[in-house]
């Protein structure tokens, strides 16, 4: 059994559902503090989360990741109990075993290969974790970089361990995410009885037109790492039940991932515009849940590339598509961020699994960009 995997068995055997941790940060600790790292537990609520350093000079180089995962699903459809990681047909099955345990434990072994290596390397390694990335995420990495940011401490490079890889291991990173704007719109009418149209203002008729124009709107072309920005309807509610009544009201939630083409004062004042040209009466709360951030090529992207073509024998993709993720958080004392880690053809899935053997690859990938960042 190699280091990874006992190491990605030993995580997932702890129950960690979002909040808790159930350990899994005093088991890296432990493997971290006799390599020379200093430990400092940043506990915020019910949330456990750890910021790691090896090294006082720059630059550092960080890992970013969470403990924490989703809820299993019913037990009695899963082959094996998910937190008895089970290895059948070199595949290890366990919840977080690919989001994102085993990405933590190959941050952990290729970190102690290059230290091994390097034991006088420039500059510093650091790791950034927590175990509420999966849940509202309010008290996990965006705390520790408050923290940071509060006593001028800053980044060079972030790797975090999300599963990006779609058909191998390494053929795909993620550079960049989109950012998330959400809105509930409440557009406003008069109820009434059906058979009265002359005695109503049917607020589902009256926002249509906005609707159409609100879908039809080119809101930036992208660029040459984010696609357009995207408006989308996810939700909408009117009427009372009944079929002969006009509603009063209907409600209609609505999200934008916007890339680093537009901003959210922008898309904000947009919409405004077009509602109110529209002659609507309406109510609109606004929720931005995430800016987007990105990495164009240079050191990060380079090394990570070099490293997966040393190793996996391929050439990457950079990608930005997908939700968010905590690089949102780190992106604001760390220039360069990118994510790397196994498939995600399982994750958040009954008998979520990774391949043994990318357990190792991944391990030596995130040894080698560590060579190639700071033995220069």
């Amino acid at each position: 059994m190699s280091n990874t995997l006992q190491l990605a068995k030993q995580l997932i055997a702890r129950r960690s559902l979002t909040p808790l941790d159930e350990g899994c940060l005093t088991l890296i600790g432990e493997r971290l503090e006799p390599l020379g790292f200093k430990l400092e537990a940043m506990r915020c609520g019910e949330v456990d989360n750890l910021w790691a350093r090896r090294g006082s000079s720059g630059p550092v180089v960080c890992f970013a990741g969470h403990t924490d995962v989703v809820p299993t699903g019913p037990l009695d459809k899963w082959d094996s109990d998910p937190f008895t990681p089970t290895v059948r047909n070199g595949m290890l099955y366990g919840r977080g075993a690919a989001d994102m345990k085993g990405s933590l434990a190959a941050f952990i072994t290729a970190i102690e290969q290059f230290v091994a290596a390097h034991p006088d390397h420039r500059g510093s390694i650091a790791l950034l974790l927590t175990s509420d990335e999966e849940g509202v995420a309010v008290d996990g990495t965006v705390r520790v970089v408050e923290a940071l940011q509060a006593r001028g401490e800053k980044l060079d490079y972030c790797i975090v361990g999300e599963p990006t890889s779609v058909s191998k291991t390494g053929d795909t990173i993620k550079n960049g995410r989109r950012g998330s704007l959400s809105g509930t719109l409440t557009v406003k009418g008069v109820q009434g009885h059906i058979a009265y149209p002359h005695l109503v203002k049917n607020p589902i008729h009256l926002a249509a037109p906005a609707i159409a124009e609100l879908a039809a709107t080119t809101w930036d072309n992208g660029n040459e790492y984010f696609p357009p920005t995207s408006w989308q309807i996810s939700n909408m509610h009117g009427g009372t039940g009944a079929t002969n009544v006009v509603p009063g009201t209907v409600e209609i939630l609505f999200n934008f991932r916007f890339s680093t083409a537009s901003t959210v004062d922008g898309l904000k004042s947009r919409v405004h515009e077009i509602l109110d040209r529209h002659g609507l009466e309406y109510d609109l709360k606004w929720e931005f849940s995430g800016k987007p951030y990105l990495t164009p090529r240079g050191d990060l992207v380079d090394a990570v590339s070099a490293a997966i073509q040393e190793i996996a024998g391929i050439e990457t993709e950079l990608s930005t598509s997908g939700g968010t993720s905590d690089g949102r958080f780190i992106a604001d004392i760390c220039p360069q961020v990118i994510e790397l880690g196994p498939l995600n053809a399982t994750i958040h899935k009954l008998n979520e699994c990774v391949a043994v053997a990318d357990l190792d690859i991944l391990s030596k990938i995130y040894a080698g960009v560590l060579s190639r960042l700071l033995t220069k």
